[in-house]
C-alpha cells in the first residue's frame, strides 16, 4: 500500500505536467496563429488591475487622425473595418494611441515557456518568440497591455496586431528566410540563407530632421514609428536583473572614487523609480551593501516591487522615512527603503534636516527616473500627486510640461545644497542633468563648450566609461529550457571560465574586473534576480564573452544544458551605443554625436552570424539623443553556433574598443593591442597623439 502511494506521488506530477505542456502548446499555438478576422474576436476591455500607460499627446490635426485610423484598418481585411473603425477611433482619442485591445491575447497567461513548446520548423525563429514573449510577461513589462517593457515608452510593438502577425511569421518561418520588422511592423519574410539573421529589426528610425519629441508623438500616433527603447524593440530584456549589475558596479564603483572604498555599510545612497529599468536599484543597493532609498510615485511599481522581493521596505511618510534612515545609519544596516512619493520631498526634507541638525543624512545620490521622456510621464512633478498628474498630462499637457521643469530646477536646488555640503550625486545616464539644465536648473559647467559636461559626473563618463573601454560590458544568457537548474549550472559555468582568464597575466584594470564579475557570478543565485525568464548577466570583456559563450554551447552539445542558450546584451555596451550624454560621454575627439560605431556594430553582427539584429533611434536617455544597436544569439550546441560566436563576439566587443581607441581612450589602447596580440588578423588604424606641449596652441597662433 505504502509502494502504490509513492508510485502515485511519482506519476501524478509527471501527468499534470505533461497535461499542463499540452494546454501551454494550445495557447501558444494560437497565439502563433495570425489574426483572427473570420469571426473577428468579441471586443476586450483592458485589465485596469495592471498598470497602464499614460494617455500619450498625439499633435495630430483631423486629416492625420484619419490617417491614423486608416492605417490601423489595414491590417483587416475591408469587411472588418466597419466594426473595428468606431473602437480604434475611440481607443485614439482616449489613449493618445490605437492599440487594438481586441486583438490582446491573455497577457496573464504571456511570459518565456520552455522553447520545445513553440510550434515552427525553425528553433531560431521560436527563440525570439520566446525572447518577446518575456518582454511582455506581466512581471516583467511596465505597462504590458500597451506592449511596454519599460522605460515609461519602450515599445516592444505598436499593437497587437503587430504582435500576432509576427508570431505567426516566426512560427512559419524556415532557416532559409529572414523576417524584417520596421518599428514593430512586420513587413514580411524575405528568402536569405541559413547564415543570414532570422529577424533584422529597426525602431525609431526617422531622418534627422524630424527626430524630435514632437514629430515623436505624432508619428506613434499615426503608427508608423515607435521608441523601442533598447531592449524592448530588440526583444532583448531580461527583467530588472539587466541592470541590477550596472547599478551595483556603479555604487561600488563609485563608492571607490568618491568615499574611498566599496565598503558601503551605513551609507546612504539616495534616488528614484522603481518601474522598468529602475526597479533594479532597491536590489542593487543591498547587492552593495549600503542603505537604499528609492522614491517612486507610482503605487503599483512600489508594490510590484515589494512582492517580488527587490525592495526590503515600504514607506508613506516623510517623518518615518528620515527616521528609518537614522536608525538604518546607526545600525550600519544593509537594506532597500521605498519611498511612496517624489523624490523632489525627499531632497528638500534633508536639506531641512540638514539646516535644523547640521546631519548629512545622505552620502550618494542619483535619479533613475524615465527622464528621455519627461513630458509624457516619465518624471512626475513635485506640486501634483500622481493621478492628479496623470489628469493633467492627459489634459493639458503643455501645464503639465511647466510644472515638470519647475520641479527639476527645485530638485536641483535641493541637490546642490546638498552636495556643496558633502554629498556625492552622479547622473545615471537617464537624460536628469541635460532635461535638468533645458529646464533652467544650475546644472552647467562653464569649463565645457560643448556642453558635454555638467556639474555632476557621469555614471558612464566618470564611473564606468573606462570599464566600457576595456572592452567589458552587459553580457547576457537566458536558458531556454525554462528550467532554474539549468541557470544554476551556466552560473558555474560562467564562474570557471572567469576562474581561468583570472590564472593568466593580466594588467591590473581587467584583473579588478574580472574579481568583481567574479563575486557577482558566485552570488547571483542567492539575491533572487530573475523576475520572467531564467537569465543571468554579468560584465565580461571579448575574452570572457567568448569562453562563456563556447562553454555553454559545449554544454548544450553533451547534454549537460536540457536546452539552447541564448545568449545577447545590452545596447548599453562598448560598441552598441552612440550617445553623447551617455556611452559616449567620454569620447572628447568632437565624435561624440557621430553614430558610425552603432550603425557599424548592427551590420558587422548581422553578418558575423547573429540570429537577430536591431538598430534603434533613441534608448536610455531618448529620442534624437541616440543611436544603438544591439543582437540576440542562439547556441543550440552545434559547431556552426561555436564559429559564429567566435566571430560575431569578437567584432562586436572590438569594433567599439577601436573607435574609443582612435578617440584618445587610454584604457581602450591597451584593450585593443591585447586584442591585436591575440588575433594577428585584427588590425586597427592607431593614432599618433602629439607630444610636444604647446605644439598645437602655436600653430594656431601663428
Amino acid at each position: 500500500m505504502s509502494t502504490s502511494r509513492t508510485v502515485t506521488e511519482q506519476v501524478a506530477p509527471v501527468l499534470r505536467l505533461r497535461a499542463s505542456e499540452q494546454d501551454d502548446r494550445g495557447f501558444l499555438a494560437e497565439l502563433c496563429a495570425g489574426l483572427q478576422v473570420a469571426p473577428l474576436p468579441p471586443p476586450r476591455p483592458r485589465d485596469e488591475a495592471l498598470p497602464h500607460a499614460p494617455v500619450r499627446t498625439t499633435h495630430l490635426t483631423p486629416e492625420e487622425e484619419q490617417t491614423a485610423l486608416r492605417n490601423a484598418l489595414r491590417y483587416f481585411p475591408s469587411e472588418c473595418h466597419g466594426e473595428l473603425a468606431p473602437e480604434f477611433a475611440t481607443e485614439l482619442r482616449l489613449h493618445g494611441h490605437i492599440y487594438m485591445y481586441r486583438f490582446m491575447p491573455d497577457t496573464a497567461r504571456i511570459r518565456a515557456y520552455a522553447l520545445r513548446l513553440y510550434p515552427g520548423a525553425s528553433r531560431q525563429a521560436a527563440a525570439i518568440i520566446l525572447m518577446i514573449m518575456n518582454n511582455l510577461d506581466h512581471r516583467v513589462a511596465q505597462f504590458p497591455q500597451e506592449l511596454v517593457t519599460y522605460g515609461g515608452n519602450g515599445q516592444v510593438f505598436s499593437n497587437w496586431a503587430q504582435f500576432r502577425l509576427t508570431l505567426h511569421y516566426l512560427s512559419t518561418m524556415t532557416d532559409e528566410q529572414t523576417l524584417v520588422l520596421y518599428s514593430g511592423h512586420p513587413l514580411g519574410l524575405f528568402p536569405s540563407s541559413v547564415g543570414a539573421p532570422r529577424a533584422v529589426i529597426t525602431n525609431g528610425m526617422v531622418v534627422p530632421q524630424h527626430s524630435s519629441r514632437r514629430d515623436y508623438d505624432r508619428l506613434f500616433a499615426l503608427g508608423v514609428t515607435q521608441y523601442g527603447q533598447m531592449t524592448a524593440g530588440s526583444y532583448c530584456y531580461i527583467g530588472p536583473q539587466g541592470i541590477v549589475h550596472g547599478t551595483t558596479l556603479t555604487v561600488l564603483n563609485a563608492g571607490r572614487r568618491y568615499l574611498g572604498s566599496s565598503e558601503l555599510a551605513g551609507r546612504v545612497f539616495v534616488t528614484s523609480g522603481l518601474g522598468g529599468m529602475s526597479g533594479a536599484q532597491a536590489k542593487a543597493a543591498t547587492i552593495s551593501g549600503c542603505v537604499g532609498v528609492v522614491a517612486e510615485v507610482s503605487r503599483e511599481a512600489i508594490d510590484k516591487r515589494h512582492a517580488q522581493g527587490w525592495l526590503d521596505e515600504v514607506i508613506d511618510d516623510l517623518d518615518e522615512l528620515v527616521a528609518r534612515i537614522r536608525s538604518a545609519r546607526a545600525e550600519r544596516s544593509t537594506i532597500s527603503i521605498g519611498f511612496h512619493g517624489n523624490v523632489v520631498a525627499v531632497w528638500e526634507r534633508l536639506v531641512e534636516e540638514h539646516r535644523s541638525s547640521g546631519e548629512l543624512l545622505a552620502d550618494l545620490g542619483s535619479d533613475q527616473t524615465s527622464c528621455h521622456a519627461p513630458f509624457s510621464g516619465g518624471y512626475y512633478p513635485v506640486q501634483l500627486g500622481y493621478e492628479e498628474a496623470r489628469r493633467l498630462l492627459a489634459e493639458r499637457p503643455d501645464e503639465f510640461a511647466e510644472l515638470v521643469r519647475a520641479s527639476l530646477v527645485r530638485q536641483v536646488v535641493a541637490i546642490n545644497y546638498l552636495a556643496e555640503r558633502g554629498m556625492t550625486f552622479w547622473d545615471y545616464g537617464n537624460a536628469f542633468l541635460l532635461e535638468a539644465r533645458r529646464a533652467g536648473a544650475d546644472v552647467s559647467r562653464d569649463d565645457d563648450p560643448n556642453g558635454l559636461r555638467f556639474r555632476y559626473p557621469s555614471y558612464v563618463q566618470d564611473v564606468m566609461g573606462d570599464i566600457f573601454s576595456l572592452g567589458f560590458g552587459p553580457f547576457r544568457w537566458v536558458c531556454s529550457s525554462g528550467e532554474p537548474s539549468d541557470l544554476a549550472t551556466t552560473d558555474g559555468i560562467a564562474g570557471r571560465a572567469m576562474e581561468q582568464i583570472t590564472n593568466e597575466d593580466l594588467p591590473e584594470p581587467v584583473t579588478q574586473q574580472y574579481r568583481d564579475n567574479l563575486r557577482w557570478i558566485r552570488e547571483a543565485g542567492q539575491h533572487g534576480l530573475v523576475v520572467g525568464s531564467q537569465a543571468r548577466i554579468l560584465y565580461s570583456d571579448c575574452r570572457g564573452r567568448s569562453a562563456i559563450a563556447l562553454a555553454f554551447n559545449a554544454a548544450v552539445r553533451d547534454g549537460t544544458l536540457q536546452g539552447p542558450v541564448i545568449i545577447s546584451r545590452d545596447h548599453h555596451d562598448v560598441s552598441g551605443t552612440d550617445s553623447p550624454y551617455r556611452e559616449t560621454s567620454n569620447v572628447y575627439d568632437g565624435s561624440a554625436f557621430t553614430a558610425d560605431m552603432a550603425v557599424q556594430n548592427c551590420i558587422g553582427d548581422a553578418f558575423r552570424g547573429a540570429t537577430w539584429v536591431a538598430l534603434h533611434n533613441g534608448g536610455g536617455v531618448g529620442w534624437g539623443e541616440v543611436m544603438n544597436g544591439g543582437f540576440g544569439m542562439v547556441l543550440d550546441g552545434s559547431e556552426e553556433a561555436d564559429r559564429r560566436a567566435r566571430s560575431m563576439l569578437h567584432w562586436d566587443v572590438n569594433n567599439g574598443i577601436a573607435r574609443r581607441s582612435w578617440s584618445g581612450n587610454t584604457n581602450a589602447d591597451l584593450a585593443i593591442s591585447r586584442a591585436m596580440a591575440d588575433e594577428p588578423r585584427l588590425r586597427v588604424t592607431r593614432a599618433h597623439r602629439v607630444q610636444e606641449h604647446g605644439l598645437v596652441e602655436r600653430a594656431l597662433s601663428q
